[in-house]
């Protein structure tokens, strides 16, 4: 497979004694009940040795780690990675944490742990140790820090925004409701003493039309009232 015919480092982490995963960052395509088999495999390689940078290896991959107050950053790498190198990596990587974590204990590393992986991409890309220093490191997450930010606040914006276009539009239409709603009020009102309109909204009309009588309003006094007279006295 491509993992094993590389030198390539698979993951960085920042592992208890007990072998439980703070922050790991895996540079190639694994699952995660590998990477967590190989985290808990840990502790039962490593000795109780106070050497600063040392590695054990198993059939398969070699941890290179370097124990940090009560914690260990380590390196798993296949066992064709350059070991010489991977101690200059796990060097250059000991120096950055402490730029994100003075104070290095399971509740800072957590706190901490989106800026870590941020910085561990920077020393590693796809496995490879990238030519930075310490100080390149914490000046490029810093970038990213600040571009992330401003990508966040630019998308709160538009949400907002969003927000607003929203709550505008359902003003007006609460508002053009509440005019149809005065209008047709208006006219249920009115309509019937100006002589309605289509429909009218009173079935009265209607009945007398079907009766024969006329219910418009007298015109000019007594001739509609002879008109009717006569009209009934025909009938």
């Amino acid at each position: 497979r491509l993992v094993s015919s590389r030198m390539v480092v698979l993951s960085c982490a920042i592992v208890t004694k007990t072998g439980k995963a703070l922050v790991a960052r895996q540079f190639v395509e694994m699952t995660r009940i590998r990477i967590e088999g190989l985290l808990a495999a840990f502790p039962k390689l490593v000795g109780s040795g106070g050497k600063q940078h040392t590695y054990v290896e198993t059939e398969n991959v070699r941890y290179v780690y370097h124990p940090m107050e009560g914690l260990y950053l380590m390196l798993v790498t296949n066992k064709q990675s350059n070991i010489v190198e991977d101690l200059e990596t796990l060097r250059l990587l000991s120096k950055v944490v402490p730029e994100y974590v003075p104070s290095v204990d399971e509740d800072n590393v957590g706190r901490a742990a989106f800026e870590l992986i941020f910085a561990f991409d920077e020393v590693i890309s796809l496995g490879q140790r990238e030519p930075v220093n310490v100080t390149q490191v914490k000046q490029y997450t810093e970038m990213e820090s600040h571009e992330e930010k401003l990508h966040k606040m630019i998308i709160q914006s538009k949400i907002n925004d969003t927000k607003d276009v929203m709550k505008r539009k359902a003003l007006e239409i609460d508002k053009s409701k509440v005019d149809k709603i005065r209008d047709r009020a208006l006219k249920g009102d009115f309509g019937p003493s100006v002589g309605g309109g289509p429909g009218g909204g009173f079935g009265g009309s209607r009945y007398d039309m079907d009766m024969g009588f006329d219910s418009r309003p007298p015109m000019g006094g007594g001739d509609d009232g002879m008109g009717m007279g006569m009209g009934m006295g025909m009938g």
